[in-house]
């Protein structure tokens, strides 16, 4: 009969949170289970069910609140061709070393423009608006919108304060 393996049990936090936040702040969101960092692209976060649970019920409250007070939703594609994009170049100035292009898709080869995905969404939103706000009678106009954006983080990724996604 084979040996069981004996499984070590989790144990509370054993690194000091006031001699090093970063390993403590790991530990904990590991510990705890709200996010794996394993996943194999650097800076993608992969939240487990009780993050996930919580992130889904703070993103209702918040669009509840919004509705309430007569803002409707929106939802927008995640690409922005690049024509777009440089429509706002002044304020994607920041962005642009950390977008993900994508130049290709499947098997019919090289785009004709590349397309952003998407690492703000003013940029999206605006060239819509332009279209859809011709007078004041438009006005006021409440809109929001809840999505994912992607950046090229330069900067060490952390679990709900910093990810490529």
């Amino acid at each position: 009969m084979a040996k069981k393996k004996k499984e070590t049990p989790i144990t509370g936090i054993t690194v000091s949170k006031e001699e090093d936040f970063s390993a403590w702040y790991t530990e904990l969101i590991n510990k705890a289970e709200l996010a794996d960092i394993r996943y194999n692209i650097k800076g993608f976060i992969v939240y487990r069910e009780w993050a996930t649970l919580t992130i889904r019920k703070m993103y209702k409250k918040t669009e509840d609140l919004l509705e309430k007070k007569g803002h409707l939703p929106l939802t927008m594609p995640s690409l922005i061709p690049e024509s777009n994009f440089l429509l706002e170049a002044k304020h994607v100035e920041g962005f642009t070393p950390e977008v993900f292009w994508v130049t290709e898709a499947g098997s019919s080869g090289k785009l004709s423009e590349r397309l952003a995905l998407r690492p703000t969404s003013e940029t999206a939103l605006y060239k819509m608006y332009s279209m859809w706000i011709r007078s004041y009678k438009d006005l006021p106009f409440k809109r929001y919108l809840s999505c994912q954006v992607w950046r090229y983080e330069g900067k060490m990724t952390r679990p709900f304060l910093r990810g490529r996604e």
